[in-house]
């Protein structure tokens, strides 16, 4: 197959925002809280958006030469990429680990990294523990609901990044939009709601037994990567690019997927604009027009 540009599917969570339209995603209900822009998740699979394959599956169409030769290291297919807008909190959450989950959950666990694309006077996110933790005073914060007193809350802007190994407690806060590459998983394990409610009245489910099974109870000390190397693990490597590279070509270890976050142009004759992400086949490449820039991602 050739370069192809992708069709999110879109989620309307009840903590979701109206940023996303802006952003070039559509959906029949009045928020989007988070646009899966590549998936292979049976939760919500990413279309081809034009061309010979309008409207099919990614998943029903790459073949393993498209997908390259390190997919064949990984039991699932490994990434999944989301914009997400948070208008409310997201709920303060854990992922556990492939070990954990492939044990009990039958599901990759989730490693992932967040890059803020616009964040509101004062929004931040919360991302690990300020000090050294033990699993009893963490089980007493959330009895008498001190919890958020021992995280981590980081104001935020455009730009700024945070890699988030599974075992990380951690929670988006509200007024911050975000791109978000993970492992393809969508096991999450809630700690704490704020009591809130969905759209039928009910609290949401809590999983603070799983939650305190694989949590990471250390220091959060945040990792930066160099040069433009957003992101670098066993699941994923996302970097930083912009049209005047004049091409991006994916070799046979890997495909690449690109998501513009300003600007505009061509690529391969195909119009893109920020919101917009495209597929690169293993031995394809893209070639760019215009001024845009993007981040990209291979496994």
């Amino acid at each position: 197959m050739d370069v192809v540009k992708l069709k999110p599917a879109v989620k309307d969570y009840i903590w979701g925002g109206n940023k996303l339209f802006k952003w070039g995603k559509f959906s029949s209900k009045p928020v989007i809280a988070e646009s899966w822009e590549l998936s292979f998740h049976p939760d919500g699979l990413s279309l081809i958006d034009g061309g010979n394959y309008d409207g099919l599956p990614l998943k029903e169409v790459a073949s393993k030469e498209d997908l390259g030769n390190r997919i064949n290291d990984f039991p699932f297919f490994p990434l999944l990429v989301k914009l997400i807008d948070a208008k409310e909190n997201l709920s303060i959450q854990v992922h556990p680990s492939d070990d954990y989950a492939l044990k009990n959950e039958g599901s990759f666990g989730k490693t992932e990294m967040w890059y803020v694309l616009e964040a509101e006077e004062n929004a931040g996110l919360y991302v690990g523990f300020k000090k050294d933790e033990n699993i009893n005073d963490v089980e007493k914060s959330l009895k008498d609901g001190t919890l958020l007193e021992k995280l981590n809350f980081f104001k935020v802007k455009k730009g700024d990044m945070y890699f988030i190994e599974a075992g990380t407690i951690h929670a988006i806060g509200k007024g911050v939009t975000l791109i978000e590459i993970q492992q393809s998983s969508n096991l999450t394990y809630r700690l704490y709601d704020y009591d809130r409610v969905d759209k039928n009245g009910h609290k949401r489910e809590l999983h603070i037994d799983k939650a305190l099974n694989v949590i990471n109870l250390k220091k959060y000390n945040p990792i930066i990567f160099s040069n433009n190397v957003l992101a670098e693990c066993k699941y994923f490597i996302s970097s930083l690019g912009d049209s005047s590279m004049k091409e991006l070509r994916a070799f046979a270890d890997s495909f690449i997927t690109f998501t513009v976050i300003e600007g505009e142009g061509k690529v391969n004759d195909i119009d893109c604009k920020k919101g917009d992400t495209f597929f690169i086949p293993a031995n394809k490449k893209a070639e760019f027009k215009g001024v845009f820039s993007f981040i990209y991602s291979r496994i």
